[in-house]
C-alpha cells in the first residue's frame, strides 16, 4: 500500500506544499509467491534423454559376432561435409555404382531406414497405440518394444565412420536408429575396400 503525508507549514502562501510518498511493496512479495508457485506448478520440468551405447570392450577374446544375412544388412558410412553413404546388403567393390548417398535429414536417411525396417516400425506404432489406450502397462511397453528392436528379422546397421566425418554426424545417426525402431546396429572401421567406393564416387560425379 502507498501512503501519502502531506506537510504543511503556515505562514508560507504561494509555496506548494511538500509531499511524502512511502509505497509498500508486501503485497508484491505474495503475488511474487503465488505467481512462482503457479508456474512450478503447470510446467513440465524436461528430463534429460539418453541412450545406450555398447562399446567394444578391450578383452581379447574370440567372441562370434552376431550372423545377419544380405536382405538385413545396411552399412552407413558417414563421409566429410556432412555427407553420408549407403549400400545394402553383401558389398560389391567392383560395381562403382553401388554406393549411394544420401542426406541426414527426416527426407533422406530417416526415410531410407523407415522404407527397409517398415515391419518394425508398424509393429511400434501399433504398441504405442496400445499404451496409449491404456492396453498394457509402462514395464510391458518397454519389454515388448525391446523384442521388437533386437527382433532377427529387422535390419542390423553397420556405422562406419571415416576420419573426415565429425562427431555430430555420428550423434545424428544414432538418433537415427532409435527414431527408426533399429535395435541392431554397431560401429565399425571403414574397410579398403567402403575407401576404394568412396574415391571413386567422388571422381565419378565430379
Amino acid at each position: 500500500m502507498a501512503e501519502v503525508n502531506t506537510v504543511s507549514k503556515e505562514g508560507r502562501k504561494g509555496r506548494p506544499n511538500r509531499t511524502n510518498l512511502r509505497v509498500d511493496f508486501t503485497p508484491m512479495v505474495d503475488m511474487n509467491l503465488l505467481l512462482i508457485t503457479f508456474f512450478m506448478i503447470c510446467t513440465t520440468l524436461s528430463k534429460p534423454q539418453s541412450m545406450n551405447l555398447t562399446l567394444p570392450s578391450n578383452d581379447k577374446e574370440n567372441v562370434e559376432p552376431p550372423k545377419v544375412t544380405a536382405d538385413k544388412a545396411v552399412t552407413l558410412i558417414l563421409g566429410e561435409a556432412n555427407k553420408v553413404y549407403y549400400y545394402f546388403g553383401k558389398p560389391d567393390y567392383k560395381d562403382l555404382a553401388f554406393l549411394k548417398s544420401t542426406t541426414y535429414d527426416a527426407n533422406g536417411l530417416r526415410k531410407i531406414l523407415l522404407q527397409r525396417n517398415a515391419l518394425a516400425v508398424k509393429r511400434m506404432n501399433e504398441l504405442r497405440a496400445m499404451r496409449q489406450n491404456k492396453q498394457i502397462s509402462e514395464a510391458d511397453f518397454k519389454a515388448q518394444s525391446k523384442q521388437i528392436r533386437n527382433d532377427e528379422n529387422g535390419i542390423a546397421v553397420m556405422i562406419k565412420p571415416t576420419d573426415k566425418s565429425s562427431y555430430d554426424n555420428l550423434v545424428k545417426v544414432l538418433d537415427e536408429m532409435h527414431i527408426c525402431c533399429v535395435g541392431r546396429y554397431t560401429i565399425m572401421d571403414v574397410a579398403e575396400g567402403d575407401k576404394f567406393l568412396l574415391d571413386n564416387f567422388g571422381k565419378k560425379n565430379s
